[in-house]
């Protein structure tokens, strides 16, 4: 059977993540499509841990740590200087966490998509502040667990339309992808390898010991987050939306819930609560798809 992606590795065993780690995963296919020649920059967030120690690096691709509130900023820029230096055809990226993302770094990440700076910016999204502890982010969804959102106050609110802020800043490319669809991620990438501008790339990347799962289940998860429209996925190019992995008849949200042990204090009428937002996000962007 002829492989569907590149066999060529450019993150090596030895690294620090935890078992089922879907970041590790999310990385591993996005380096298929990257290639040698690209140049990463990483906030505070798991990937620092995961990277390895200092001079030692699990990634053949050059790296730089920086602040948490300033990954898109840094990336920008590197690609100046790169460009300063005659090698302007070096893929710069900017890689975060959600925290990193949806709330801290959310400033250098809208500065730079209303620039239209030439870099890639990737939220691989596991939903909470992971390294420091789990605690809740603005990528929480309602009704999960964390450490600053305990069972008898689990989260009220609901995971901030962040595919949406980026839309409107009108960007050249963007897309979600999940880590149980490779090919679907590594075929977006090497698509927007080639266009001209900010992309922004947000993978849904499963965290075991977060969403207190089992690590052999991380790709399943990963898999029925997009089979239940709780995390569609689709591309946005030149304002124009299209549903890339299709879910004809999706599953109740309650096959992904009971999976996780962030979400078993849950009564019935949370999880149907859950339900309806889930399927008021589809129905909204199903208008987009079509129009």
């Amino acid at each position: 059977m002829k492989p569907t992606l590149p066999l060529d590795e450019l993150m090596s065993p030895g690294h620090l993540a935890c078992q089922g780690c879907g970041a590790g995963i999310a990385m591993r296919t996005s380096l298929k499509a990257l290639g040698h020649d690209t140049m990463f920059t990483f906030p505070a967030c798991c990937w620092t841990v995961i990277d390895g120690p200092f001079p030692y690096s699990c990634l053949e691709v050059p790296l730089l740590h920086m602040a948490f509130e300033a990954t898109a900023a840094t990336a920008a820029g590197i690609k100046a200087a790169m460009r300063a230096l005659g090698k302007d055809k070096t893929t710069i990226c900017g890689w975060a966490g959600d925290g990193g993302t949806f709330d801290i770094g959310l400033q250098a990440l809208s500065g730079a998509a209303e620039r239209n700076d030439d870099i890639f910016y990737f939220c691989y999204d596991n939903e909470a502040y992971m390294n420091t502890g789990i605690q809740r982010s603005g990528a929480t969804p309602w009704g999960a667990w964390t450490t600053t959102t305990p069972v008898k106050h689990f989260k009220k609110e609901v995971k901030k339309s962040l595919d949406d802020i980026v839309a409107a800043h009108k960007v050249p490319y963007q897309a979600t992808a999940s880590i149980a669809y490779p090919e679907d991620l590594y075929k977006k990438l090497i698509k927007a390898k080639e266009i001209r501008g900010f992309k922004f790339i947000h993978i849904l990347a499963p965290c075991p010991p977060g969403w207190k799962a089992r690590p052999e289940d991380t790709v399943k998860l990963a898999r029925l987050a997009v089979q239940t429209g709780i995390f569609p996925i689709f591309e946005v190019e030149a304002g124009k939306y299209a549903q890339t992995v299709k879910t004809p008849t999706r599953k109740p949200v309650l096959e992904y819930l009971k999976l996780q042990g962030r979400f078993k204090h849950l009564k019935e009428e949370d999880v149907a609560e859950i339900q309806r937002i889930v399927d008021m996000r589809y129905a909204e962007l199903e208008k987009r798809f079509q129009g």
